[in-house]
């Protein structure tokens, strides 16, 4: 039960060469149509297992392992709210380092920086006087002295180079939300009725409509 089977049709105009007439259609996936997690749902903490993906892990794999059905992949994609997923997946280390290398050009590129960020700052009591990790000017500094100290220390900003900066970025993805599989039924159930089409002037039945045709009307 693959997602592409779920989404509704959309009656086309056919551009192929040899066609009957101007009326003549196909019907074709309409793409266009997407749904989401109910909110209600979305809001319960116990109706999802927090899952760190692992090297090499596709959602079609974790369908399989959660649901029984490698064809529910869609599921945990949309439940994530993954609509891209070259850009949203996590790359394994052989693919990541490929794109490193296509985005910078070199292995020395790699390793130049990309960005500067604070320290993190403690006082004696550990306590947090600065945040780490906000983005900064190469040159910033941030002078510090303990309430009972004479002393001033100066904070300077550090270097994150971009194979720093890619990593933590490609580690962020692997943290996901999978739907327990009690719920999984009524998210299809759910998807469904969105997929449905209501009564317009394109109406052709609940799973079907009809696309514009500018052959009849000479536009």
């Amino acid at each position: 039960m693959g997602y592409f089977k779920e989404l509704p049709n959309i009656s086309y105009v056919s551009l192929l060469p040899k066609t009957g007439g101007n009326n003549d259609r196909i019907l074709v996936k309409n793409i266009f149509k997407r749904a989401k997690l109910r909110s209600d749902v979305d809001q319960v903490l116990t109706g999802f297992t927090y899952y760190q993906i692992k090297e090499n892990t596709r959602p079609d794999i974790l369908a399989q392992q959660f649901y029984g059905d490698p064809e529910l992949d869609w599921v945990i994609l949309i439940t994530n709210n993954i609509t891209n997923i070259r850009d949203q997946w996590p790359l394994s280390n052989n693919d990541l380092n490929n794109y490193m290398l296509e985005k910078y050009g070199s292995r020395e590129g790699i390793y130049q920086v990309h960005h500067y960020e604070t320290p993190v700052i403690k006082d004696k009591y550990n306590r947090t006087v600065l945040k780490g990790g906000m983005i900064v000017d190469s040159g910033y500094e941030y002078k510090y002295r303990e309430p009972t100290s004479t002393t001033t220390t100066t904070y300077t900003a550090q270097p994150v180079s971009n194979y720093d900066y890619e990593v933590k970025q490609n580690e962020e993805k692997r943290r996901i939300k999978i739907l327990k599989p009690a719920y999984v039924n009524v998210f299809i159930s759910d998807m469904r009725k969105m997929m449905k089409y209501e009564t317009s002037s394109q109406y052709i039945n609940r799973t079907t409509k009809a696309a514009y045709n500018p052959n009849i009307s000479g536009i």
